[in-house]
This record gives structure tokens, C-alpha cells and sequence, in this order.
């Protein structure tokens, strides 16, 4: 009798995937709209980041549109630069995405770590980061939360994307008008409500190499009003000791990136495009058919021994946490939690809009259609590579597809393993200049609410209201940021 009792609970991976499916590991990171845990599948033994929503606190933040455009929009964008949405699922309490598990931490907290970053490993990161803003701004999605938190490293020393709490969907014949994201790392454009499109992605990233090269960022304020006329009428300026840290090429690409208005900055349409970073001298020594494959060798490779992250979510759980998370048997009828008592209207649309994803479903590789958008965008690259005599090596377009079975435009690309090398520490004179700002600084913020995602349906239709609202600060996590 003591024999069954102890018996591993038989679980039937045929049916739809549920919390029950995972063995539930550490804690990593939290953040406004949920947590992230490490999970391993039970059956497959993969592992990956769970991040988990409650619904009842999900309705108080009026965050429910957010999380379910969110969920949609993970589904229609597969790319090694960016963190996959592998399953969704959800229960009475919670809303569930299971995402792909990097590592390797984010850049805010190897930059804690250092207080600078050299050069080269930034131009790496820069390369890898423009590409997945390039896939992104080819389906037509705009991050519009870029910053070191929401760049995260795999084991192997690759950056890639997270976070697509505020991502929304743009048009080229209708500007975006909502504004939202982290004040710090926002375009000019945004505060100045005067309409953006992708282009405000490219300043966030200006903004970056700024701050990861120097250790500050280029626009600075102690409060909220002296930090909008900083990014709005601030001249961009250098320490005098830049340039022993920043090449003038390094100097040029963030010129080009942190520029008003948005129609002269490096890689809008008026200046010439994506090709116009591919082809920028700062690049000049890399292949960028071998950096889409990922077949350049990182120059960092975190340590796999140590937590690259902050390692209190986990004690914050065990000591503070008063429902830790646990897989339970779902209501029948739908009706189960204090969601459903909270706000009824609400939590039917969670359950009838927030769908069950799971990529082990999708057809086979050799079963999906190429993506016209991206094979455009990559020859286009391939092209302008080919007129400076820098020659492909490999063809950019052979793992580019899309799935029409789940959503028009699933894709899947392959990705190759790399070798591991030592990051090179800083000069002498690198000296951290990394103040905690206030929270209001270090806030992300959406000045029409959670909802400043221009619409459900992937449309923009900003939506403006009376006063500001503040998003609570996000926590350092390795995997995804909620």
C-alpha cells in the first residue's frame, strides 16, 4: 500500500497542454503583470520560463487586453533574437506562457556587474539586436520597450529580445500615437505625441550602446519634465574621455540612431533603410548571413556556474508568498477563481480570447510556405552586402517559413551552437556611473493605461486618457520580464 501511494501520477501529454504537463524549479524574476519561473516539461525534459499572470490582479490593472495581444502576438513571430513562445494555456487563477529559458541574464545585470562593456562584445550585441528588430519591424510589430533588462543572453552568449507586454502592431499609412514604454529609453516623438512608427525602436537602441559603452545614458534628468526636454531638445555629447572606450565609428552609429527628427535617423526609410546599418562602417567586419545563423562566434560567454540573475525572487517566494503556485483541477463551467466573481465581463474574455498555443503542434518544417516579408527584408540585405563586396557566405533565406495551419505568418529559423571565449574586462578609468534612479524614472510608463497597445485586433487605434498612469518597475530576470 506505502508502494502506491508514492506512485508518480500517470499524465496523458495527448491532451491539451496544462500546468500539470511541467515540474515547477526556481523562481527567477517578477514583474508588474506576472512571475517567471523555471520549468522542465515532464515528458520532453525540456526546460523553459514560465511566466504566470494572475487573472485577479490582471483585472485590477485593467491589463487584460495587454496580456492576451501579447499572447497573440508571440504566436505570429519566431526568431532566434527574439524569446519563442513555446505553449499558453491557462487555469482558474492563472494565465500561463511558457517561453524560451535564456540563461545567460540580461544586459542590465552584466552591466551592473562591469559598470562598462567594451566595445567589441557591444558592437555583437548591436548586430544580434538589429536583426531582431529588423524581423520585427518586417511584420510590422514595434517593441517599444527596448532597454537593457529586456535583452537577454543564452548560455552560449547570443542576445535576444524579450518582453512584448506594450509591443503593438504599426501601419505605414497610420502613426502611433499611445505613449508607452520606459521614459529613459523612449524617442522623442513618443513624449512629444506627434505620431512614431518603428523608428522609435532604433533611438531605444541608440540609447543602449550608449549607456553599455559609458555606463549612463546620453539623456538624463531628476525628474520627470527636466528628462523630457533632455530626450526632446538635449544635445548628444560624449564624455571627453569617450574616446577611449568608443571608436568614431561606434560614435557615428550612435549619432545615427539617437537623431531627430525620426525621418533623418539611421534606418528610417527617408535615410535609406536597414541596409543603411548593414552597410555602416561600425559593422564592417561582420557577415551578416553568418550573424543571421548565428554562426559568429559570441565574444562573452556568461558564466554557466553562477545565477545570472538576481537570486532574491527566489527567497522573496519561499518566505513571502502566501498562494505559491500549484497545478489545480479546473472548474467545468468556466467559472472557477475570484476572477470570474471580480468582473465577470473581463474574465470571459480571458477565457474565450486567451488561447491554448502549443508549437509542438505546428506542421513540419517542409510543410510551411516561405514568408514573403522577411525573404524581402534579408535579400534586400543580402543585396546591399553583395554591392560592397562583402559576400554571402551562406543563403540567409534557406530556414526562413511560415506556418499557415496556426497563423499566417509562424516562422521558424535554425540556429547553430558556438564556442565559448572570455569577455574582456575594461580599461583602467572604467568607472560604474550607474545611480538608481527614482522610481518615477525607472518606471515603465503608458500614458493611456496598461491598455496603450493600439488595438486588439493589431490595428493602431491609440486610445488617450486624462492623467498618466506608472507601471511598476520591472525586476532583473534571465528569461523573460512580465
Amino acid at each position: 500500500m506505502g508502494a502506491n501511494c508514492c506512485k508518480p501520477e500517470e499524465i496523458d501529454f495527448t491532451q491539451e497542454v496544462e500546468l500539470n504537463h511541467f515540474e515547477l524549479l526556481r523562481s527567477i524574476g517578477k514583474g508588474a503583470f506576472g512571475k517567471v519561473k523555471v520549468v522542465k516539461h515532464k515528458n520532453t525534459k525540456n526546460t523553459y520560463a514560465l511566466k504566470y499572470i494572475n487573472k485577479e490582479a490582471c483585472i485590477k490593472m485593467k491589463a487584460v487586453d495587454n496580456i492576451i495581444q501579447e499572447r497573440k502576438l508571440l504566436e505570429e513571430i519566431h526568431c532566434p533574437f527574439v524569446c519563442n513562445l513555446r505553449y499558453a494555456f491557462q487555469d482558474d487563477e492563472n494565465m500561463f506562457m511558457v517561453i524560451d529559458l535564456k540563461l545567460g541574464g540580461d544586459l542590465r545585470f552584466h552591466l551592473n556587474k562591469m559598470g562598462t562593456i567594451p566595445e567589441d562584445v557591444v558592437r555583437f550585441y548591436m548586430a544580434e539586436c538589429a536583426l531582431g528588430l529588423m524581423y520585427l519591424h518586417s511584420k510590422h510589430v514595434v517593441h517599444r520597450d527596448l532597454k537593457p533588462d529586456n535583452i537577454l543572453l543564452d548560455e552560449n552568449g547570443h542576445a535576444c529580445l524579450t518582453d512584448f507586454n506594450i509591443a503593438t502592431y504599426w501601419k505605414d499609412d497610420k502613426q502611433l500615437h499611445a505613449v508607452a514604454g520606459s521614459m529613459a529609453y523612449m524617442a522623442p516623438e513618443i513624449l512629444e505625441r506627434n505620431g512614431y512608427t518603428y523608428t522609435i525602436d532604433w533611438w531605444s537602441l541608440g540609447v543602449i550602446m550608449f549607456e553599455l559603452l559609458l555606463g549612463k545614458r546620453p539623456f538624463r534628468g531628476s525628474t520627470n519634465e527636466e528628462l523630457t526636454a533632455s530626450i526632446t531638445k538635449g544635445k548628444l555629447e560624449f564624455p571627453s574621455n569617450a574616446d577611449k572606450k568608443i571608436s568614431n565609428d561606434g560614435m557615428e552609429m550612435i549619432r545615427g540612431w539617437c537623431t531627430r527628427p525620426a525621418s533623418e535617423r539611421l534606418g528610417s526609410k527617408e535615410t535609406g533603410g536597414d541596409t543603411k546599418i548593414t552597410n555602416h562602417p561600425f559593422f564592417k567586419e561582420y557577415d551578416w548571413s553568418e550573424m543571421e545563423k548565428q554562426l559568429i562566434t559570441p565574444p562573452f560567454v556568461p558564466d554557466s556556474k553562477k545565477a545570472n540573475f538576481d537570486a532574491t525572487h527566489e527567497l522573496e517566494e519561499m518566505l513571502l508568498e502566501d498562494n505559491p503556485l500549484q497545478a489545480k483541477p479546473r472548474k467545468k463551467d468556466g467559472t472557477g477563481g475570484a476572477a470570474s466573481k471580480l468582473d465577470p465581463k473581463e474574465a470571459e474574455k480571458m477565457e474565450t480570447k486567451y488561447l491554448l498555443f502549443d508549437y509542438t503542434k505546428l506542421p513540419p518544417f517542409e510543410m510551411r510556405k516561405k514568408s514573403a516579408a522577411w525573404e524581402n527584408k534579408v535579400g534586400e540585405i543580402q543585396r546591399s552586402a553583395s554591392s560592397l563586396n562583402r559576400e554571402s557566405k551562406i543563403d540567409i533565406m534557406e530556414n526562413r517559413s511560415e506556418c499557415v495551419l496556426i497563423d499566417p505568418d509562424q516562422q521558424t529559423i535554425k540556429s547553430a551552437k558556438t564556442s565559448t571565449s572570455e569577455l574582456p574586462l575594461g580599461t583602467g578609468d572604467d568607472v560604474p556611473d550607474l545611480p538608481r534612479p527614482s522610481a518615477a524614472l525607472t518606471s515603465q510608463i503608458t500614458h493611456d493605461g496598461p491598455q496603450a497597445r493600439e488595438s486588439e485586433q493589431g490595428g493602431p487605434q491609440a486610445r488617450e486618457s486624462e492623467s498618466p498612469t506608472h507601471k511598476p518597475s520591472e525586476s532583473h530576470n534571465p528569461s523573460v520580464t512580465s
